[in-house]
Parts: C-alpha cells; structure tokens; sequence
C-alpha cells in the first residue's frame, strides 16, 4: 500500500456518512495515546465538511482514511488546522504528511492573511508542521479568542492550562505567519540577487583579466617576432 492508493480532497456534504467513525476514532486514538485533547461531534465535523473547510483522505476502495479540519478565530485573523486523524488501518503510508499538507494549502487558499497555528503533543505532527514552516512559539503569541480556549475544556490537561494562566500546558504552540514567511521570502531573494550580482562583478573582472592578459601576450608576441633575428629559434614558450 502506498500514499497513491489514497485520494486526499476538500471534504464536501457527501462525507459526512464518515464523521461518526472520524471522531469516534479521534477519540480512541487520543485515549490509546494517553494525551488530552478536545473531543468532537459528529455535528461539528459534518458541519465542516459541509462548509467545505476540511480535507478527507479515501483509500481507493472507498473507506475513509484520514481527516482533517480548518477552524477561524480572531474574526479569520487565525487559523487553527485541528483534529488530524488517521483511520489505523491506513498508517504508515504517510497520510497523516499528506493531509496535513493539504488542508495547509486550503487554509492559505481561502484565508491567505491569517495566521496558521496549532497546539500539539505528538512529535510527529511538530515535524509535519516544522516542515510546512511553522515555528514553535508562546501562547501569547496564538489567538486570544476565548472560543478557542473554551474548547480545551473538554482537555484532561485543562485544570493545568488554567493554572498557568493560559500561558503554556502540555502541548506545543507551532505558527505560521504569512508577514514573516513574506519578509524571509523578500530577504531570501534580496540575497539571491546580491549573491547574482557578485557573481556577475567576479565574471566580469576574470573577463577584463583575460583579455588583458591576451593583449599582453599579443604584445609580448610581437616584440619578440621583432627582435630575434631572422632563422634564430625562439625560446621554447614563444
């Protein structure tokens, strides 16, 4: 089995036969790893699929593989791409990359100011996010939206949230900033032509060099044509 045998697309309103098993398995995924997380509805999932703000992975042979789903807060200023899962009898293929990936590009695609963020636990999904380009940060710097943070209610980690004041818990805060990738962006290429026009300064003067160097040896060339004698045999390298 490979990540070909899988079609990863937006969910639409004729998946939502598939939230039920989604957050059932969301559930008992979170449970076997022993770590926290927000439990779902089926009517919220469905809700997203029908709103056209989440992707589905589906082997070829219709079952459903994998999932994912976008939510706002701060008035679209954040974005937040939560509840990944992979049905188990689909991991190992890459799928949880694959969609990750893909609702990344829907995100920018329908909310391409906001800033992407998520909380995490797992190593594998910091990966994934660190190779989307997103980078660790404090709480502070995630949405204040006090929707948001309701929904950790649900969290066995919730009392520790509460009793550091929001400031940090058991997951990681990963975020993407589309003003900060565009001035790296900006930066990078500012350097690409800097590097450019050194390069061009560096050929330029090995070319001036070079056509110094055979005007020279014309010169030379002639000189010395004009100063040995007829029938005399030049110095070997003249």
């Amino acid at each position: 089995m490979t990540i070909s045998d899988f079609l990863i697309i937006p969910a639409t309103a004729a998946h939502v036969e598939y939230a039920d098993d989604i957050c059932n398995e969301m559930f008992e995924s979170a449970k076997a790893r022993g770590t926290g997380i927000a439990r779902r509805k089926p009517e919220y999932v469905a809700r997203k699929m029908d709103e056209g703000k989440a992707v589905i992975a589906l082997h070829k042979d219709g079952r459903w593989a994998g999932f994912c789903y976008i939510e706002t807060w701060s008035h679209g200023d954040y974005v937040a791409n939560s509840g990944l899962i992979v049905n188990p009898e689909f991991r190992k293929v890459g799928l949880a990359k694959a969609i990750k990936k893909r609702v990344f590009e829907l995100s920018r695609e329908k909310y391409p100011k906001a800033k992407i963020f998520g909380l995490t636990t797992g190593l594998a999904v910091m990966k994934i996010n660190s190779d989307l380009g997103y980078e660790p940060v404090t709480y502070s710097e995630l949405t204040q939206d006090e929707e948001f943070w309701k929904g950790c209610q649900s969290c066995v980690n919730y009392d520790i949230l509460m009793s550091k004041d929001r400031k940090n818990c058991m997951c990681t805060a990963m975020l993407w900033d589309p003003v900060e990738k565009e001035r790296e962006l900006k930066e990078k290429i500012q350097r690409r032509a800097e590097a450019k026009e050194r390069l061009d300064r560096i050929s330029k003067k090995q070319s001036l060099l070079k056509r110094i160097e055979a005007k020279l040896w014309k010169s030379t060339k002639k000189f010395v044509a004009s100063v040995i004698p007829v029938g005399v045999k030049p110095v070997k390298g003249f």
